[in-house]
């Protein structure tokens, strides 16, 4: 880097025919252009300049060594342009953790692929608590409220829990019209994966919570899963509005007890704080904000 330095002090130097003139370009002294001129002849073994009291003038070396000297700093020019366009430009490989309950940001990131090709999403689907940093990932969809400090964060809805079930199960088992009616009803249960704990049902009376022990008829660690065995008349089950809205617009499940659910959760975008957002990030950060499936 010194070399390069000195090989910028002696074109400037050149340039102006004058050692004051190259100190005012550059904003150094005359003494210091002089010293980098006198080192770089030095390394080389070969005087550069004629030198009087009134002027300089490249010597035969040194006219031949100038022009060698502007095509190297031209290319580091355009190689700096180069690498600078790439780094503004979004692209490269997307490294993004998701929990497997992400169908609804799956259906939006073929639109994100078309809008921006040049950037390679890589999507890893898990339950369990992944650490971005330390694993690598450029950022993680997460549900529930951020804990990490340092992560910065990014909302991307809410969503809210529902009791749902079959037409066909309500007509054989009757629709419950208070929570403590599913005492009498199958219900099928949530497992989380990683902690093996059954997820709890919620439901308010009033201005009370009501949390209930309620029969286990099925258990099911897929929250897909569950909602396919209420579709198919096994029983009642609690599941989050996104992942059975298409079974509720079409008919498959209807919602029982709606106006005793509350509980609700929120997704956020998650990635390292402290440093500075590249541009395939930022374009995903704005378009999942911008285009996310659920309710602000």
């Amino acid at each position: 880097m010194e070399s390069l330095n000195a090989i910028g002090v002696f074109v400037a130097a050149a340039e102006a025919r004058s050692f004051v003139g190259a100190a005012r370009a550059l904003g150094i002294s005359a003494s210091a252009v002089s010293k980098s001129i006198a080192r770089l002849e030095a390394k080389f073994g070969v005087r550069l300049f004629h030198r009087s009291t009134r002027s300089i003038t490249l010597t035969a070396e040194g006219t031949q060594f100038v022009e060698r000297c502007r095509r190297v700093l031209a290319e580091l020019e355009v190689a700096g342009e180069e690498l600078s366009q790439n780094v503004s430009l979004p692209q490269g490989p997307l490294r993004i953790s998701l929990p497997m309950i992400a169908k609804p940001f799956v259906c939006i990131f073929g639109e994100f692929q078309s809008r921006y090709p040049d950037i390679q999403l890589d999507l890893e689907f898990t339950d369990r608590l992944t650490d971005v940093i330390t694993e690598g990932f450029d950022a993680v969809i997460r549900s529930g409220v951020p804990s990490d400090s340092g992560l910065s964060a990014r909302p991307l809805g809410t969503y809210r829990m529902l009791t749902v079930a079959s037409p066909v199960y309500l007509a054989r088992r009757g629709i419950p019209q208070q929570p403590e009616d599913l005492h009498q009803h199958a219900c099928i249960h949530f497992r989380f994966p990683k902690s093996g704990k059954l997820q709890a049902w919620l439901f308010n009376r009033g201005d009370q919570a009501l949390e209930l022990e309620l029969p286990r008829s099925m258990i099911c660690n897929s929250v897909e899963g569950r909602m396919d065995l209420a579709v198919q008349g096994l029983g009642i089950t609690y599941a989050a509005d996104f992942v059975v809205r298409e079974a509720l617009a079409d008919g498959r499940l209807v919602e029982v007890l709606g106006d005793f659910t509350w509980e609700k959760g929120q997704f956020n975008l998650l990635w390292p704080s402290g440093r500075q957002v590249p541009p395939k990030l930022r374009v995903f950060i704005e378009f999942l904000v911008g285009h996310t499936p659920f309710t602000h």
